[in-house]
Order: C-alpha cells, then sequence, then structure tokens
C-alpha cells in the first residue's frame, strides 16, 4: 500500500512536470515567433525606405523654370491703364507742344488731280494723217493705181510719222498686189460679174466692186451687173451709192423688186425710207 506521501509527491511531481512543459512550450514558442517579427520588421523598414525614395526618382522638368526677377514690376488693372492713356491722349489734343507743328493724320488724303489733256499731233502727223484718209478713200472705192501713188509719195514725204507709215506701205503692198492681178482678169462683161460674185460670196467686197464697176465700163444698160454693184455697195457701208446703183437696176428690169426683198446683202440698206420706196411702193 502507497502512503499519503507518497501520493503528494507524485502529485507535486506531475505538476511540476506540467509546469516545465508549460514552460518548454511557451520557451519553444517564443523562439519560433522571434524569426517571424524579425522579419515583419524588415519588411516594414524596406516599405518605410521605398516610399522615402520614391520623391528622390520623380521625373525632372523638361521646361527650365524662369528666373526670379530682381523686382517685380508693380501690375496695373487694365481700367486704370485705358484711363491713363484717354488722359494723355486728351492733353495732347487740348495742349499741342510749343514750337510743333500738331501730327498729321495716317490716313492719306488723295489728291484729285485732272487727267492731263490728249497730247496735240504735230504739223506732220496732222497733214499725214489727211493723206492717209484720202488715199485709203481711194483704195476703198477699189481705185488702186490711184491709191497706190498716194500711198507712195505719203510714205516719202513722211517717214518720221512712224505710224502712219507702216500702214501706208501696208495697204501700198495690197494695192501693188491688186494691179498685178489685173492682167489675169477676164476681159468680156459677163465674165467681170461672174468674178465679181464670187469675190461677194467670199466676202472680199473690195474687189468685187471693181469687177463690177469693170463690167460696167462695157455694158452700162446691164441691170445684173448694177443690182450686184448696189449689194457691194450696202456691204461697204456706202449707202447713198447703194441705192443710186439700186435704183439703176430697178429702172432697167422692174423684176428685180422681188429679188431684192429677200436679199441679205441689202439688209444695211433697209432701215432707209428710200429703200422701202423703191422696193415695196413700186414706181410706176
Amino acid at each position: 500500500m502507497r502512503t499519503p506521501l507518497a501520493k503528494s509527491s507524485k502529485k507535486l511531481s506531475s505538476r511540476s512536470s506540467a509546469r516545465g512543459s508549460v514552460k518548454s512550450a511557451s520557451k519553444a514558442k517564443s523562439t519560433r515567433l522571434k524569426p517571424a517579427t524579425k522579419r515583419s520588421t524588415a519588411g516594414k523598414a524596406r516599405a518605410f525606405k521605398a516610399t522615402q525614395a520614391k520623391p528622390a526618382k520623380a521625373k525632372q522638368r523638361t521646361t527650365p523654370r524662369p528666373a526670379k526677377s530682381a523686382k517685380r514690376a508693380p501690375t496695373v488693372s487694365p481700367k486704370k491703364a485705358s484711363k491713363a492713356a484717354s488722359r494723355v491722349l486728351n492733353k495732347a489734343k487740348t495742349k499741342p507742344s510749343k514750337g510743333k507743328a500738331p501730327a498729321r493724320s495716317a490716313v492719306p488724303v488723295p489728291r484729285t488731280t485732272p487727267p492731263a489733256p490728249p497730247p496735240q499731233p504735230t504739223r506732220d502727223e496732222a497733214a499725214a494723217l489727211k493723206a492717209f484718209e484720202a488715199a485709203h478713200r481711194e483704195f476703198s472705192r477699189g481705185h488702186f493705181a490711184e491709191a497706190r501713188n498716194r500711198f507712195r509719195a505719203l510714205v516719202e514725204k513722211y517717214p518720221s510719222v512712224s505710224e502712219v507709215t507702216a500702214r501706208s506701205r501696208t495697204y501700198l503692198a495690197v494695192a501693188e498686189a491688186r494691179l498685178r492681178t489685173e492682167l489675169a482678169l477676164p476681159r468680156d462683161a459677163d465674165s467681170l460679174y461672174d468674178r465679181g460674185v464670187i469675190e461677194l460670196n467670199r466676202g472680199d467686197f473690195v474687189a468685187a466692186q471693181e469687177l463690177f464697176e469693170r463690167a460696167l465700163r462695157q455694158e452700162p444698160e446691164a441691170a445684173h451687173i448694177h443690182y450686184g454693184l448696189a449689194a457691194t455697195r450696202a456691204r461697204l457701208g456706202a449707202i447713198d451709192t447703194a441705192l443710186k446703183s439700186l435704183e439703176r437696176a430697178l429702172d432697167l428690169q422692174p423684176n428685180l423688186r422681188i429679188r431684192a426683198q429677200r436679199d441679205q446683202d441689202l439688209n444695211p440698206l433697209r432701215s432707209d425710207p428710200d429703200f422701202e420706196q423703191l422696193v415695196f411702193a413700186g414706181r410706176e
């Protein structure tokens, strides 16, 4: 049988063993937790260093900062500036500076100058123009021999008038060419009339007039030749001579009135009252 002392000693030994086990367990826990605490503190230190180092790694500014001026100019409001400017302008208007003329306006005022009169022709120029008109009149009538002589005399007499002499040489060349072709022209009236009609249809009214006049020299009583001459002169604008030729043609052959009423070559004469009386009224 066991004694009570032995039981108590067993209890005490069990308690002490339990306490030792608890202490050993706590020691084991403490030894296990120490590395974790060290690691956590090291991670916190790294995070703190990272947060502290971030501002140092900020991007540098590309645009340089403006240099600070030693003294800042005083700021003036726009209202005050406008008032000050208006005061200065009013003083300049009311009180002109002594010894100085007032400033002129910047906008230039256009001056109205009268147009220059046209230059008056000299004595030689006026005489050359008059001679040219006379020669051209003969040329338009088909008198090429007379026109050639007049143009030739003009060129020889007024060589200083360059513009008139240049035009005169052109007409002189044409007149000489016309005179050279006269040798190849037909001689009888009917052939001359046929060539005149061809030139009239081509639009060469001067040549047509010359051919009809040549034909009339051989047959002065041919009504159809007078009629062709009237149409040619109407195309040239010679209204009076065209009406005379038409009147002569209708006197010789009255049935030509029907043809004259629709002939387009006589259109320049239709506004004249004499044409109406000749063609539409008829003559007894």
